[in-house]
């Protein structure tokens, strides 16, 4: 079991996809990954908590978004 105590609460979140061509996307159908990228209450984290440069933050935000379009991920949480 790694130690993780240094990093704060938890571990960076891995949801970066390479396609069979080279392309990296972020899979909005992916709801699970995506979900670990938002707060309790239905926030997108900034990229100091996820670990994503600007790039993938920006996928990140638009696959999030695209996911609760389509019915995926809620807007906000249900304890509201």
């Amino acid at each position: 079991m790694a130690d993780f105590s240094r990093f704060g609460s938890s571990p960076r979140v891995k949801v970066t996809v390479k396609s069979s061509t080279g392309k990296v996307y972020i899979d909005y159908k992916n709801a699970d990954d995506l979900r670990r990228l938002l707060t309790p209450n239905g926030k997108i984290q900034g990229r100091k908590r996820t670990g994503l440069n600007a790039k993938y933050q920006r996928m990140a935000a638009a696959a999030i978004k695209r996911s609760r379009y389509m019915g995926l991920l809620p807007f906000t949480s249900a304890t509201l």
